[in-house]
């Protein structure tokens, strides 16, 4: 179908789990990326994650993208009994386990002590493919989130802010094109010289290809309290013929920068043309 990766996301509702489901997906393929769309820090250590990350890159001679948030889905943490910690508390715990990660990726002697994780002199092994580690996706909406990704990783993705904790239309106003705009400022600022290196994208969540685009974002829009223009504005949302939606990519590539673009398994099929048309433009 000529995408280029396929990615999962981290929760325990109706899904595989996503180590085991995407190193099925690499074996079954030869150029087809996996990655996370993200791994929730406070699911696993960051040792036993950096073990896992690395036999996958390993075993998919890698083609291995290793997504990491901070985690938001408070009903997973509520059915689970896992502490729901206050969002800087496990912004703070992420940003130590990035740093324990990508240590036990260098193959050397590595000890660090933090307020959440405490290593010492522990070698990371399998080590990844990839050089000096795969590469690290951080997103999300608030803030603090974006600039650290915009400091530590290698894709930035653009996401709604994800403090509510749970889906609502108060969540999905923080994904209009204006704040996406605001968005893209803190990440600048906080990347500096950085910023060529990085590689900017988002999540489509809804996508419909349609020809009566308006009929729709009109239906859609009252109960999220937009207009309909805000609803075909949003970089979350594609909505429209073959030819409109690949106007719209293009559009938000070029008012945002935006060349990574995740699309919903559900529309993989739909979306075909146009990834046939777009890729590698």
């Amino acid at each position: 179908m000529g995408y280029a990766g396929l990615y999962l996301p981290d929760h325990f509702g109706d899904q595989p789990g996503p180590i085991a489901a995407l190193m099925a997906a690499a074996d079954a393929t030869t150029t087809l990326r996996v990655g996370s769309l993200v791994f929730d820090n406070d699911y696993r250590h960051p040792v036993v994650l950096a073990k896992e990350a690395a036999t996958i890159d390993l075993l998919s001679d890698g083609r291995f993208d290793l997504g990491l948030g901070a985690g938001w889905l408070v009903s997973d943490y509520e059915q689970s009994g896992i502490p729901y910690d206050p969002a800087g508390t496990r912004i703070d715990r992420l940003e130590e386990a990035l740093a324990v990660i990508k240590g036990l990726f260098t193959g050397k002697p590595f000890s660090f002590t933090g307020k959440h994780y405490s290593i010492k002199e522990m070698e990371g092994s399998p080590l990844p493919v990839q050089k000096p580690h795969p590469r690290f996706l951080l997103g999300g909406g608030g803030r603090r989130m974006l600039r650290l990704a915009a400091r530590e990783a290698d894709i930035v993705h653009v996401n709604y802010n994800l403090n509510e904790g749970r889906i609502n239309p108060k969540l999905v106003r923080t994904g209009l094109a204006e704040a996406t705009d605001e968005k893209l400022g803190w990440i600048k600022d906080a990347a500096g010289e950085r910023l060529e290196s990085i590689e900017l994208g988002f999540t489509v969540f809804f996508a419909n290809v349609t020809g009566d685009r308006d009929s729709i974002a009109s239906a859609m829009a009252p109960s999220m309290g937009f207009e309909p223009r805000d609803v075909l504005e949003m970089p979350h949302f594609l909505i429209g013929t073959i030819d409109q939606i690949e106007e719209d990519l293009k559009a938000r590539r070029d008012r945002y920068g935006f060349s990574d673009v995740l699309v919903p398994g559900d529309a993989a099929d739909s979306l075909t043309p146009v990834v046939e048309h777009l890729a590698g433009k």
